[in-house]
C-alpha cells in the first residue's frame, strides 16, 4: 500500500502597530486644518497610531489614527483584536488629508479619530476634538437621523439594517451582536448605535 503524505499550509496573521508622537510636519499640517486656536487639547496631548488592517479587497494595509495619549495603547489593542477577527475597513487617514472636512472624508469612507470640530448639530465640542472618538466605515456605518434618512447617498444600501450581506462592505456593517462592536464595548467604549433617537453607527466612543 503507497503512503499518501498531505501537507497543510497555515497562514499566520501577524499584526503590527506603533504609537508615536505627532512630527513637526504634522503638526504644521493639521494648523488651521483639524486643528486651531481655541481647541480643549493640545497637540503634544495626541499620539499617532498606526495599525496593520485587512482592506476591502482582502489584503493587508496601513493606516494611521491621531487619538489622545491616553487612549493611544487600547486603539492598538482594539485595532488588533479587529484585524484577527477579519473585520474589513476600507480606507484608514487622518481627517487632515481631507482639509479637516467631516463630510468629505465620509464620501471617501475613510475610518478617522481626531477632529477638532462641533458634535454634529450641536455647539458643543465633539468627542473627535479631545482625541476620543473613532469614525469606523462611515458609509457602511451611517448617521441616520430620526427620520430614517442619511445625508449620503452611498449609504443608502446600508440603512436596513436587517439585511445581511456577503460582500466586504457588507461584512464591515455595525450592528448590536457584531464582534467589532462587542471589542470597542469591551474596552469600555460607547456606540453611537444605541443612540435612542438618531443613530450613529459609526460612532465610538471613550
Amino acid at each position: 500500500m503507497k503512503s499518501i503524505l498531505v501537507f497543510f499550509s497555515l497562514s499566520v496573521m501577524i499584526f503590527a502597530s506603533d504609537i508615536r508622537l505627532l512630527s513637526g510636519e504634522q503638526k504644521e499640517q493639521m494648523q488651521g486644518v483639524s486643528y486651531h486656536r481655541g481647541c480643549p487639547v493640545g497637540l503634544d496631548e495626541l499620539r499617532v497610531v498606526s495599525v496593520k488592517y485587512l482592506g476591502f479587497d482582502s489584503k493587508d494595509h496601513r493606516g494611521e489614527l491621531v487619538v489622545h495619549e491616553s487612549v493611544a495603547q487600547e486603539v492598538a489593542q482594539i485595532f488588533q483584536a479587529l484585524y484577527v477577527a477579519n473585520y474589513p475597513i476600507n480606507k484608514m487617514e487622518p481627517i487632515r488629508v481631507y482639509g479637516g472636512s467631516d463630510w468629505h472624508s465620509i464620501e471617501a469612507d475613510n475610518s478617522s479619530a481626531f477632529n477638532c470640530r462641533n458634535a454634529t448639530g450641536s455647539k458643543h465640542f465633539s468627542k473627535h476634538a479631545y482625541g476620543l472618538a473613532i469614525d469606523l466605515n462611515p458609509i457602511e456605518n451611517p448617521y441616520v437621523f430620526a427620520s430614517g434618512k442619511s445625508s449620503h447617498k452611498a449609504s443608502a444600501p446600508y440603512l436596513d439594517r436587517s439585511k445581511i450581506l456577503t460582500t466586504p462592505q457588507g461584512k464591515a456593517v455595525l450592528k448590536k451582536r457584531s464582534e467589532a462592536v462587542q471589542i470597542f464595548k469591551r474596552h469600555g467604549w460607547k456606540w453611537g448605535g444605541d443612540f435612542a433617537r438618531e443613530k450613529d453607527y459609526q460612532h465610538f466612543y471613550k
